[in-house]
């Protein structure tokens, strides 16, 4: 067993006096999993991915599918070792500048991995410009943000990490805070099979954390069991939602395709935003491409009822209220004098409240916890467990 062996001497000043009003952890003992989380089988020492949609063909590229479609590739190659550090640090507020907000402070597992607010709140309490989109089944998903612009699970952390208002803390003060800790050294060295000599590096950090992003897994919903064969597993008005979703009508499904229920692709549908808020540009940001002003990646409705509001500013409540944006037309929350390129299918469905309702019903067979992964009790810093700031 590895134990905590003291309060760190050497660190950044602002940190140290974190950990000085958080108080020294306690005698706490921590160890790595030798197993892998659910859906996952331990293959070689190294935990490979096992789910039913395997054995169906992928239609990726080629329309909506059938229920029985395959799954896009996932992010695979971790061992349960790493899997199970990358748990630890990612609700560990450690890895913030003063020691205040953790990964899960702001992706939290009772809350769908998002945090129930229109726009997330970082160490400086003020909200940033989007909201927390949900992190589960990440490990299929080729692009990160909502305006696309990480391809990586690694280039994606990097951004709320070193972000002034987010977690703010810099590289050096990452690896300082982690280096300086014993416990943290031990835990890296059985997880990567090196001396607890050797130093923790920002790639071991990220890998970390990435190995445990990729075994959030969600695809044991009621929609599933219907998909997979399992007919009384939907009630007739979420069957009657489903086939609004995939109708021609809808076209919910274009978009949201299953069954990861996003086809990856960035779209502009002109939502409204906040009030008095300028126009969020979204991907033309980081493409420098006009005809994608205001376009934002297509989010998986996986666990949809558990992630209100929505949209990339929280602007919409209630999944009824998505509903009848998308009835209303193409275009009518656009201002007057704002030109956007909407995307193709957003066009004027008008859908009756009956079909949004069955339509809303039908989202939420999506919801599956079955495989949340345990929070831990305490993590090696001893400081609150997820981050107590935004509480």
């Amino acid at each position: 067993m590895l134990r905590w062996l003291g309060v760190v001497t050497k660190f950044t000043a602002l940190t140290a006096l974190v950990l000085i009003a958080f108080g020294t952890a306690q005698a706490e003992e921590f160890s790595l999993s030798q197993d892998c989380p659910p859906s996952f089988q331990k293959v070689e020492g190294i935990c490979a991915f096992r789910s039913l949609y395997q054995l169906y063909p992928s239609l990726e590229n080629q329309g909506v599918g059938g229920l029985k479609t395959g799954l896009p590739p996932i992010r695979e190659g971790f061992s349960p070792q790493q899997i199970d550090l990358g748990r630890y640090l990612f609700f560990d507020p450690l890895l913030s500048g003063d020691g205040t907000v953790a990964c899960a402070s702001c992706h939290d597992p009772d809350k769908g991995f998002s945090d129930g607010r229109a726009r997330s709140v970082g160490i400086s309490g003020v909200p940033v410009k989007r909201s927390a989109p949900t992190l589960w089944n990440v490990g299929f998903l080729k692009r990160l943000f909502w305006d696309a612009r990480a391809d990586s699970l690694e280039a994606q952390m990097e951004g709320p990490l070193y972000d002034a208002n987010e977690m703010g803390t810099t590289k050096e003060a990452l690896l300082a805070a982690l280096n300086n800790q014993e416990i943290y050294r031990e835990l890296f060295a059985e997880a990567f099979g090196r001396s607890v000599t050797g130093d923790i590096t920002l790639e071991e950090i990220y890998l970390a954390i990435a190995g445990f992003e990729t075994s959030l897994i969600s695809l044991n919903s009621r929609y599933d069991y219907y998909a997979h064969g399992q007919a009384n597993a939907l009630s007739d008005e979420e069957i009657e939602g489903l086939n609004v979703f995939r109708s021609f009508v809808a076209r919910c499904a274009e978009c949201h395709t299953p069954p990861l229920f996003t086809n990856q692709q960035i779209a502009v549908i002109g939502t409204p935003e906040p009030e008095e808020a300028p126009r969020d540009i979204g991907a033309e940001g980081p493409t420098q491409d006009p005809t994608l002003k205001g376009g934002f990646k297509v989010p998986s409705l996986r666990n949809v009822a558990l992630t209100a509001p929505y949209m990339h500013s929280g602007r919409f409540e209630t999944l009824e209220e998505v509903g009848d944006f998308y009835t209303k037309g193409r275009g009518h929350a656009v201002p007057d004098g704002e030109e956007l390129y909407l995307h193709w299918h957003i066009w004027e469905p008008q859908l009756r409240p009956e079909e949004i309702k069955s339509v809303a019903a039908f989202l939420q067979t999506l919801t599956d916890e079955s495989m949340k992964p345990k929070t831990p009790d305490a993590v090696p810093s001893g400081l609150s467990v997820g981050g107590g700031a935004l509480d």
